[in-house]
């Protein structure tokens, strides 16, 4: 008699996994068989993951919530396909996508069928994650010409720092001496001052 199984997979530890296991459970399956991984899809070093292939056994049934469980990329995914339907001979079924479901259509035209719409979708989801990749730069980007500051908060610059830095660009004192009178590193001192310079000489013009 064969078993039935889940998988599900978030990327992250803050991402929850509740929408799919709502969807593998409403398949009868039991919660012990129901692995979890909750870590990135770029490699299948999964801990829950491995733990199951070596339970899946010949004619077992393995339902996915969708198809980019299974990798990260068309390659894995399609891999991870093959090595399952073809190597440990067990059934998987795409809640997602009804036409993924190797227990229908197990003659030649039905296996040849799943792999044309097996291929189509992981192309299709390797592509989106490349889209949303890019939305992600581009948004970065703009943001950026908008004058949001990613990373670590700026601190604000002393009272006395335009003051200050007028003395250092007259020669009146070095870059150590005018570092030590606002209180900060020679490096920083030095790395403002020159944007300091900066928006002076842009406003000359």
């Amino acid at each position: 008699m064969s078993n039935l199984y889940g998988y599900a997979r978030v990327s992250t530890k803050e991402q929850k996994e509740d929408r799919q296991l709502l969807a593998l459970t409403q398949m009868q399956l039991s919660l012990k068989n129901i692995y979890v991984d909750k870590q990135s899809g770029k490699d299948f070093e999964r801990p829950m993951y491995m733990r199951l292939m070596k339970k899946l056994r010949e004619d077992d049934v393995l339902y996915i919530k969708s198809i980019d469980r299974l990798g990260r990329n068309y390659e894995e995914i399609l891999e991870q396909w093959r090595m399952l339907t073809r190597e440990k001979k067990v059934d998987i079924v795409v809640l997602d996508m009804p036409l993924l479901d190797t227990r229908r259509g197990k003659d030649l035209m039905g296996t040849f069928l799943s792999d044309i719409v097996l291929q189509v979708l992981s192309f299709v989801a390797e592509n989106e994650r490349k889209n949303i990749r890019e939305r992600q730069r581009e948004g970065i980007e703009a943001a950026k010409v908008r004058g949001v500051h990613f990373g670590r908060p700026v601190n604000p610059l002393p009272r006395n720092f335009d003051k200050t830095c007028r003395r250092w660009a007259s020669g009146e004192m070095s870059g150590r001496q005018a570092a030590k009178l606002c209180g900060m590193p020679a490096s920083t001192f030095y790395r403002k001052g020159k944007e300091w310079k900066e928006r002076k000489m842009r406003k000359r013009r």
